[in-house]
C-alpha cells in the first residue's frame, strides 16, 4: 500500500514538475510562464469562446469587448457566470489594472492598438502577460503566412499549454479536424466559386484579405475569397475592385445575430455596380455572426455553413 501511495505521489510530482515553465510563441517572441494564470482578462467575443471551450473561466477575472459590439446569447452568458465585463468596447489601462490581472489574451485591433494605451509592452510593465491572437500579427509584422485553420488550432493549443489545459486543448483541435475532413469530403472536388466577404461600410467595404481566416474558411468550404490577394487580414478595398471581380457567392457579417444582415444586402441590391454581380443578382448569400468569422470555436461549423449555402446538392 505504501508502495502505491508513493507512486502516485511520485507521479503527481512528475505531472506539476514538469509541466512549467512553459514558452509560447506571440507574434514571433517569446512568451514564458512559471505557473498558470490565476487572474486572466480576455478580449472580444471569439477569444473569449476560445477560453471558455477550455474551461478556463476559474481563471478568468474579467472579460472586454463584448456588449458594446455584439448581440450575445443565453448559451453565452451563461457560460460567462458571474464573470464581468470591465470594458464593453476597447480596455483603457485604468479597467485593466483595476483588476489586478497576470495575463491578457487580445489582439492588434482586437482589444489593441499599435502605439496605443494598451500594449504588451505598456502591460508588462505592470507585471502582465499578453497573448497576442496570432491572426492580428501582421498588423506589425508583413512576413506572415497566408491564413490557414492554424490561426485557429494554434491558439487554442498555445492557451490549454499557458493554463495546463493541453490535453483538452489537443482534444477540442482533433475534434475540429475530423468536423472538417468530413466537411471537405462532402464538398469533394467543388472549387472555385468567387466569394465576397462584406462586413460593413457604404464607401468603402471592410472585408477580410490574405491573412484573414475567412479566406482559409472559405477555401474549406469550396470557395476562392475574391480579396485574398489584399495584403492584410481585416481592412478596406474600393467597390470598383469587388464588382469587377464578380462575386457568385457573399458572406454578410450579422453583427445583430439574426436579421443584422439585411441592411447589407439592401445596400448591395442599389448600389451601381454591386448589383450588376451574380451574387447579389442571384441573391446568392450565407449570413454568419462575427464569432463565426474571427478565429474560435464557431469557425468549423461556419465552414459547413458556407459549404452547405454554397453547395446545398452536396449535403
Amino acid at each position: 500500500m505504501n508502495r502505491l501511495v508513493f507512486s502516485l505521489a511520485l507521479s503527481l510530482l512528475s505531472t506539476t514538475a514538469f509541466a512549467f515553465p512553459v514558452t509560447v510563441d506571440s507574434c514571433g517572441k517569446p512568451l514564458t510562464f512559471d505557473a498558470a494564470p490565476k487572474r486572466a482578462v480576455i478580449h472580444d467575443l471569439n477569444m473569449t469562446e476560445m477560453a471558455f471551450a477550455l474551461g478556463l473561466q476559474p481563471s478568468i477575472v474579467g472579460l472586454t469587448g463584448i456588449t458594446g459590439w455584439y448581440k450575445v446569447g443565453p448559451e453565452f452568458t451563461a457560460e460567462q457566470g458571474s464573470i464581468p465585463e470591465l470594458a464593453p468596447k476597447y480596455p483603457t489601462m485604468e479597467n485593466l489594472v483595476a483588476v489586478d490581472p497576470d495575463f491578457f489574451f487580445a489582439g492588434w485591433y482586437y482589444g489593441m492598438k499599435p502605439g496605443g494605451e494598451v500594449t504588451p509592452g505598456t502591460l508588462a510593465q505592470y507585471g502582465i502577460k499578453t497573448l497576442v491572437l496570432t491572426e492580428s500579427c501582421v498588423h506589425l509584422d508583413k512576413n506572415r503566412p497566408a491564413a490557414s485553420m492554424d490561426l485557429l488550432y494554434g491558439d487554442v493549443e498555445k492557451l490549454g499549454k499557458i493554463f495546463g489545459k493541453e490535453a483538452k486543448a489537443q482534444e477540442l483541435v482533433s475534434g475540429w479536424q475530423k468536423q472538417l475532413t468530413d466537411i471537405t469530403a462532402k464538398v469533394g472536388d467543388r472549387k472555385g466559386t468567387r466569394v465576397f466577404l462584406y462586413d460593413s461600410g457604404d464607401d468603402k467595404p471592410f472585408t477580410a484579405g490574405k491573412f484573414a481566416i475567412p479566406s482559409a474558411m472559405i477555401s474549406a468550404a469550396g470557395g476562392e475569397n475574391v480579396m485574398a490577394d489584399m495584403e492584410t487580414s481585416w481592412g478596406t478595398t474600393d467597390w470598383e475592385t469587388v464588382a469587377s471581380r464578380n462575386p457568385q457567392f457573399l458572406i454578410l457579417l450579422d453583427y445583430q445575430d439574426g436579421g443584422g444582415y439585411q441592411k447589407l444586402l439592401d445596400f448591395l441590391e442599389v448600389h451601381s455596380a454591386m448589383k450588376e454581380t451574380d451574387a447579389v443578382k442571384n441573391k446568392r448569400f450565407v449570413a454568419l455572426r462575427y464569432a463565426e468569422l474571427t478565429p474560435g470555436p464557431a469557425n468549423i461549423v461556419a465552414i459547413e455553413k458556407i459549404a452547405k449555402a454554397m453547395h446545398p446538392e452536396a449535403f
